[in-house]
Order: C-alpha cells, then structure tokens, then sequence
C-alpha cells in the first residue's frame, strides 16, 4: 500500500439493509444544509443557480404543465411560449390563431403567481385586476384552472 493511501481511513460502509429516503434523513439534510452553507461561500452566483435548478425551477415547470393540462381539450386555445426567462414563463394566449392576451407565470417566495397584460396591437383589452397567487403548496390542476377562467374572465374587447 502506498503511503498516500495509508493516511486516509478505509470508508465507512453502511451496514443498514433497508433503504434510507435521503430527505427525510436528519444527518443528511444536516449535511444538505453544510454543502448549501459552503458551496454559497466559494461561489453565490453558482450556488443560486443551482439552488433554483434543483428547487424552483421543477416548481415553475409544474405551474406550466398544469397551465397546459388546464386547456388541452380546447384544441381552439394555445399558449404559445415568447420571451421566457429561467424564473419567468411568459405565453401569449392563442384563441382561434388570434393573439388574445400576454400570460405570466412564475415563483415568487414560494407562490405561484399569474398574471395577464394586455398585447400590442390586438383588439382585446383587460379589465382592471392583479396578480392571482397562492402557496405552492396549495397550487393544483383545480388551482390553476380556476386562476386561468379568473384571467379569461378579464378580457374585453
């Protein structure tokens, strides 16, 4: 054995035979928390990326997918994806091939949140209303169905 080899232990190895669910492990989420900690100190600008990639960001893609899902028996409507950023999915919506309203959707502290703005030069106007947001928590197929008959419901022409 060469001397490099001989300053480090041997590995632990785990003598458990059933299976650990690695996020409900307290030590693991301890460690969890320690890399989080460390990988922030070498680089913050890496650290949120990745902490987004692997926490917000399969959120956001949720939220869509339920957005998709909400009209995919009305062959008539589209939401046609344009200028969306990692942490923001923006959509016209398509009623008939024609350009209705902008809609937003993404994450804002653990809410999802949709919002609608009207689109230059198309004839269809919104009624006065915010943002529809909830806990993400409580966001599901029912949710968003609800928060997009809201949205719909402010369209004028």
């Amino acid at each position: 054995m060469s001397r490099a080899m001989a300053r480090w232990p041997a590995p632990v190895r785990s003598v458990d035979v059933a299976p650990r669910n690695r996020r409900h492990d307290v030590n693991q989420t301890n460690l969890d928390l320690a890399c989080d900690r460390l990988s922030q100190v070498v680089d913050q600008a890496q650290f949120e990326r990745l902490r987004w990639s692997r926490n917000e960001g399969p959120m956001l893609a949720q939220l869509v997918a339920f957005a998709h899902a909400a009209l995919e028996d009305r062959e008539e409507f589209e939401l046609a994806e344009e200028r969306s950023a990692s942490d923001i999915k923006r959509f016209v919506l398509k009623v008939h091939g024609m350009r209705v309203v902008a809609i937003a959707i993404s994450l804002d502290s653990g809410h999802a949140v949709l919002t609608a703005d009207e689109i230059d030069r198309s004839p269809y106007k919104l009624s006065q209303g915010g943002p529809i947001s909830a806990d993400f928590a409580h966001v599901d197929a029912s949710w968003m169905a609800a928060s997009l008959q809201q949205l719909f419901g402010r369209v004028t022409t």
